[in-house]
């Protein structure tokens, strides 16, 4: 199968990450064409036997909601408005997300309740489907009427402005309906407002950031298996016993999760000195199980989220009626996203510790983990790398959802800044490999001390295949070539 059809059936993270990794092209089913065509006719009908004015089709934007726009004006309307509001600036949005962006904004539009052309959602399409990427820049949403800005980037070239990247090659909107021998998209009543009003910035990055998160946990667990391993630490804490009487879901998987990595372990099963370990050791159903919990919640709010109509007006062409309302602000978005950065900061925070005592010169091994501490700095500044990191985190982690700023004229005075919690959560996503990247190379570094003790099968298999891109360190040498060979690795 190479082709996903775009329907109204339910869209999971799990079939879009599917959809992406599987190189998917989309179409329309038969049933979201129908439904697009048929909204579109409605509209055009309403306007035709009525001039009563109607938000966003026949009337201004915003604060100027009020002031009527005659009907010869209506292309020109819808035209101006994606031209205006296409005002971004900083970074540009990465590739990834803007093929979720474009996915998304696709299904949003195939349920008919959103008034634009059939030949508007295919052009979109097409840009999905021949890796058409619109030049988007990720400031400048307040993730409240929609992500006006981003949204305006992503569709100013079906009116041949603005730039993509095509084929390697950055061009501009015009160029590209040049080459491909396409004619500009001509607006319709409605149609820019649909565009442009909507969540896909926010649902895109929240749908990268989980799909990146169900591997972030997983790897938690398993690295930190590797270190409890390597610092000779203890399995009881890991006892289904203590977990059944304190069963939160993600608590009780993580206990299994790190029994299962260690399973057949030398290490684990030779006696310990000590009576209990560190909390980042002792601790890591808990800390880690939590965070499991939160991601499946988070799950739950941008499935939802990526399931429904979220421009405004909402057209229902069956009960003859456009109804003005707000399902364009992001506050489920924004907070969802501000706890999954909390989330998954943690992993790196109770990493970062992990990687604290596997250093600190206990249990046997050395200072810093090298031979002739002293000559050899060793392990000693990679934890200070991923110090810096963790603290980094904890300044992204400020809640972007409880600030607010008026806007237009004060018609807007609430909006949840969704977009800023979509940007720094992927900042955050990235910052968590690099602690992640660390604590492997210092965990595989450890696990030598043990020989000839093994780990589990799992953890050697594992570390072998880690071995052929970072080698064992016996003497000082240049780490940020290895910290970086680590974090590809992982993300391998």
């Amino acid at each position: 199968m190479t082709q996903h059809t775009i329907s109204t059936a339910h869209l999971s993270i799990e079939r879009i990450q599917e959809i992406i990794s599987n190189q998917l092209t989309l179409s329309l089913s038969d049933e979201a064409t129908e439904k697009i065509i048929r909204c579109r006719e409605y509209i055009d009908n309403r306007m035709a036997a009525s001039t009563d004015p109607v938000y966003g089709i026949n009337t201004g934007f915003g604060s100027l909601c009020d002031v009527k726009i005659n009907n010869a004006d209506l292309e020109q309307l819808q035209k101006n408005l994606v031209m205006s509001h296409a005002c971004g600036t900083g970074e540009e949005v990465p590739h990834s997300i803007i093929k979720i962006m474009l996915l998304l904004k696709v299904q949003s539009l195939s349920y008919g309740h959103s008034g634009v052309q059939l030949q508007t959602v295919q052009r979109l399409i097409d840009f999905y489907n021949n890796d058409i990427f619109p030049v988007i820049y990720t400031k400048g949403s307040l993730g409240a009427s929609g992500d006006l800005s981003p949204l305006a980037h992503l569709c100013l070239p079906l009116i041949g402005m603005g730039e993509v990247d095509y084929k390697g090659k950055r061009i501009s909107g015009a160029e590209l309906l040049k080459k491909l021998s396409w004619e500009e998209i001509h607006l319709q009543s409605k149609e820019g407002l649909a565009l442009l009003n909507g969540t896909q910035f926010m649902s895109a990055y929240a749908v990268y950031c989980l799909i990146q998160s169900k591997r972030i946990s997983a790897q938690s667990d398993f690295i930190a298996a590797i270190s409890l391993d390597a610092f000779d630490g203890r399995l009881d804490a890991f006892n289904e016993l203590i977990h059944i009487v304190r069963p939160h879901t993600g608590q009780l998987t993580t206990a299994k999760h790190m029994l299962e990595h260690l399973e057949g372990s030398e290490i684990a099963k030779q006696k310990k000195v000590q009576v209990q370990d560190p909390y980042s050791f002792r601790c890591i159903p808990q800390v880690h199980g939590a965070s499991k919990d939160t991601i499946s919640h988070v799950r739950h709010v941008v499935t939802t989220e990526i399931n429904s109509v979220t421009d405004n007006p909402n057209v229902f062409p069956d009960e003859d009626l456009i109804i003005s309302g707000g399902n364009f602000h992001g506050q489920p978005l924004a907070l969802v996203m501000d706890f999954l950065a909390i989330a998954l900061a943690e992993l790196a925070n109770i990493s970062e510790r992990r990687t604290y005592q596997l250093i600190s010169g206990q249990r046997g091994l050395p200072a810093f983990l090298v031979e002739n501490p002293g000559l050899n700095s060793g392990f000693m500044i990679p934890q200070y790398t991923a110090a810096s990191i963790v603290s980094e985190n904890k300044q992204l982690c400020t809640p972007a959802s409880v600030d607010s700023i008026v806007s237009s004229n004060g018609q807007e005075d609430h909006v949840s800044m969704g977009a800023n919690a979509a940007t720094k959560l992927l900042r955050v996503v990235e910052n968590v490999d690099r602690v992640f990247a660390i604590e492997l190379m210092n965990a595989a570094q450890a696990l030598e001390f043990r020989r000839p003790l093994r780990s589990s099968p799992s953890i050697e298999k594992y570390i072998s295949e880690y071995r052929k891109v970072v080698s064992r360190n016996t003497e000082d040498r240049y780490l940020s070539a290895d910290i970086q060979n680590s974090l590809e690795f992982i993300r391998a």
